[in-house]
């Protein structure tokens, strides 16, 4: 496991001489190059227009997706309220590709079925622009906590999060789905030089196993798509067994599949059938991002359409869950006090805490791990209602009856962001706080104070 210049095993490095052949060398000496940093501007909460008048960053478009962006080290954007807002996700640039291949439409019903932290998630959510069914799955509880909370962040308020293996959400998903995402976890060869802790595991049997548990992946991804519907497949390395050589076995098992050609900018290759053991030359629809081609890591993606199979089970009426008089009257006291508009929809309630939820997953849900299943509008405290943070972040200031507005370099807002009490009179009661009109979170003023009410656990520490 020994180079001139860096840690990469032995055993990869001769694999991508060999495939790459009089490519090698500028695909080596990207391995010295700094990584490329990018966000995604989330246009739940604004346009691309309105953040570059903005942004106080040195930005360069991303080519491949007009939401996306370079930006430089010195501007440390996860360190401006803005991030806070929910007003972009920072996201690696080649990994942006992907949401943009899938492309939902409005209304669609969409599985992001390994979505943790959430880029994609929250990309595909931006797409369908708050209407349709967006379900991000994550089975491991921790990253799903993470995918949770971006989510919030970014206000999306149509999408559940669930922490299920793939299996289990087949069965209770049978041909439901117009779009699915597989964004499957991989070698990691393609994020080598942005997290070299991944050369530590890598091994030629750890791609092995990869490949076996990304085909049970699709699998089940290939059950809960509808006739008709796509599926974008996505990793970030560039094992072939992992990439056109999985897609291959895919299609040879699943003939009621097809690539979809991705028409893609110049800087993206086509997929490499040479590659496979079968040589199918539609491989070549499918796309590589390489770093020594674009500024981005290495990525892969494929795009299949389901052309036929069982058509999706009769959707069975279901019942709206009646909820006590008293949770409702508590929630519909404080939100007519507090909101120009009303959320309203079908209520569940968690323990004490009040949801919207789309009515007909209402009884789908049952026995499944949920980790969010719906958008949090509060808790019910001693017959009183109190707004969740993920409330303000859904909302839109111009929905909200009353507003403090902060510049994003005010002292004020640092306040905020720490926890602390504002000093300020407005109006009594409960505020949601803005920066540039963007809502951060809510806070109650009595006395002419204002007391926080941003989560403990976001709070700023400096």
């Amino acid at each position: 496991m020994t180079t001139d210049r860096t840690p990469y095993p032995d055993a990869f490095l001769s694999r991508m001489r060999d495939l790459l052949q009089a490519e090698y060398q500028p695909f080596y000496d990207t391995f010295s190059l700094p990584s490329a940093l990018g966000l995604r501007v989330n246009t739940l909460k604004t346009s691309r227009e309105r953040f570059l008048e903005l942004a106080p960053f040195q930005l360069q478009a991303v080519p491949w997706v007009e939401e996306g962006f370079y930006y430089e080290a010195s501007d440390r954007p996860g360190k401006h309220p803005y991030h806070a807002a929910g007003v972009y996700y920072m996201q690696e640039p080649s990994a942006m590709s992907v949401a943009a291949v899938l492309s939902p439409a409005p209304g669609d019903r969409v599985l992001d079925l390994c979505a943790a932290p959430g880029g994609k998630s929250t990309h595909l959510a931006a797409q369908l622009g708050g209407t349709g069914l967006l379900i991000a799955n994550e089975p491991h509880p921790q990253r799903a906590k993470i995918l949770s909370e971006n989510i919030e962040r970014c206000g999306v308020t149509n999408a559940l999060v669930t922490s299920e293996m793939p299996d289990r959400l087949a069965e209770r998903f049978p041909a439901f789905f117009d779009k699915i995402l597989v964004d499957a976890p991989c070698s990691g060869e393609g994020m080598f030089r942005k997290d070299p802790d991944a050369c530590g595991e890598w091994s030629p049997e750890h791609v092995t196993g990869c490949a076996l548990r990304q085909l049970d992946i699709l699998q089940a991804a290939a059950a809960m798509l509808r006739a008709g519907g796509t599926l974008a497949f996505s990793t970030c390395t560039f094992a072939p067994e992992e990439n056109e050589g999985l897609i291959e076995t895919f299609l040879r098992q699943h003939p009621e599949f097809e690539i979809i050609d991705i028409h893609t900018f110049e800087h993206f290759a086509p997929g490499r059938p040479e590659w496979t053991s079968g040589g199918r030359p539609e491989l070549a629809k499918t796309a590589r991002l390489w770093p020594h081609r674009l500024r981005g890591e290495g990525h892969y993606v494929a795009h299949l359409r389901k052309r036929d199979g069982e058509p999706a089970p009769r959707k069975k009426e279901s019942k709206s869950v009646r909820l006590p008089a008293d949770v409702i009257s508590s929630y519909r006291q404080f939100a007519e006090a507090t909101l120009r508009r009303v959320p309203e929809g079908d209520y569940l309630l968690f323990g004490d805490h009040l949801y919207l939820i789309p009515s007909e997953l209402q009884h789908q849900l049952k026995g499944l791990k949920v980790v969010r299943p719906g958008w949090h509008l509060g808790t019910l405290k001693k017959n009183r209602f109190e707004p969740s943070h993920a409330l303000a972040l859904g909302l839109r200031a111009e929905e909200i009856l009353h507003t403090v507005s902060l510049a994003a370099d005010s002292q004020e807002i640092r306040q905020y962001l720490r926890g602390e009490t504002i000093s300020m009179d407005c109006a009594k009661g409960w505020v949601v706080l803005t920066v540039d009109n963007f809502p951060l979170g809510f806070g109650k003023q009595s006395g002419g104070t204002i007391k926080n009410h941003y989560p403990k656990g976001l709070r700023w520490l400096s």
